[in-house]
């Protein structure tokens, strides 16, 4: 008669690989709580902006006001998400998803990410025609001679993309993925991230969210995929320079500069920083730190 092997119940939670560690289980409410206090203190440093303008006898729609605007909502929206974050674990760039990947499997998923956005697009200007047109590059200066063409260019193209992937992708959707399915928690960041991006008046300007709130999901899903904020962040600043090109008056000189030179910094940061194993369904996943 075989002797029984004993069995050993796994240790409850799981013990990690040597070397690694677990993403902090940020709750699913710091999503909304840290989106309504991004908005709130941009609108007090914008609000401040915008007195400390008038008492000096300026222009409070310019676009170096907007320029200075749009860095200081950045600046909120950023610090807000580190504060949050901070409340459960010290922040680590890591738990943000600034962390190595794969290089050919993470350009792969971006590409196949941003191909199905446009064919997407294609299909649904077709059906649906839009007729309505952002005014971001105009109000940042895109059409105020050369410097004001590079700035707009610049924010356009590189700080917009980090910033909002660092908040949208690293910090809103990972919290609710602690909390809820991949759809679920990408619906809802891309449905956010298409309304704050509403610029339009009228039906035609409503028109245009549903490509956006699209992108915002596929953001999600190469996010998911790749493990890699490092993903989202490529495909942002490729959509935002190739509008940057179309939009703007010699917009296609600045985004085959800034362009390529962002994505080798970006090439240079997933070189550099640490890589991590696949994120586990829990959206809990786990970073080695060799």
């Amino acid at each position: 008669m075989a002797t029984p092997v004993p069995t050993v119940a796994p240790p409850d939670p799981p013990e990690l690989p040597e070397g690694a560690e677990r993403r902090p289980p940020w709750p699913a409410m710091f999503a909304l709580w840290g989106f309504l206090v991004g908005i709130g203190t941009t609108l007090v440093g914008a609000g401040s902006l915008a007195a400390i303008v008038v008492a000096l006898g300026g222009e409070t729609d310019g676009p170096l006001v907007t320029v200075v605007g749009t860095l200081v909502q950045g600046v909120c929206f950023a610090g807000t998400a580190w504060f949050f974050a901070s409340r459960v674990a010290k922040p680590r760039l890591w738990h943000f998803g600034l962390q190595g990947a794969r290089f050919w499997p993470t350009v792969g998923w971006a590409a196949l990410g941003l191909l199905s956005f446009y064919v997407i697009t294609l299909v649904y200007g077709a059906i649906v025609q839009p007729d309505a047109k952002q005014e971001t590059v105009e109000a940042l200066g895109g059409d105020q001679g050369t410097i004001g063409l590079i700035v707009a260019g610049t924010m356009v193209v590189a700080v917009a993309p980090v910033v909002e992937e660092f908040f949208f992708r690293g910090f809103f959707y990972r919290a609710l993925r602690n909390r809820m399915s991949i759809a679920v928690a990408a619906l809802i960041d891309g449905g956010l991230f298409g309304i704050i991006h509403f610029s339009g008046s009228g039906a035609d300007g409503l028109l245009i969210l549903p490509p956006l709130a699209i992108l915002g999901v596929l953001f999600c899903l190469v996010y998911e995929r790749t493990g890699t904020l490092l993903a989202p962040i490529g495909m942002h600043a490729f959509n935002n320079a190739v509008a940057f090109a179309v939009q703007a008056d010699n917009g296609w000189k600045v985004s085959v500069v800034v362009g390529p030179l962002f994505f080798v910094a970006l090439v240079v940061a997933g070189r550099r920083l640490p890589r991590a194993p696949v994120s586990s369904p829990a959206g809990v996943g786990t970073v080695s730190r060799a």
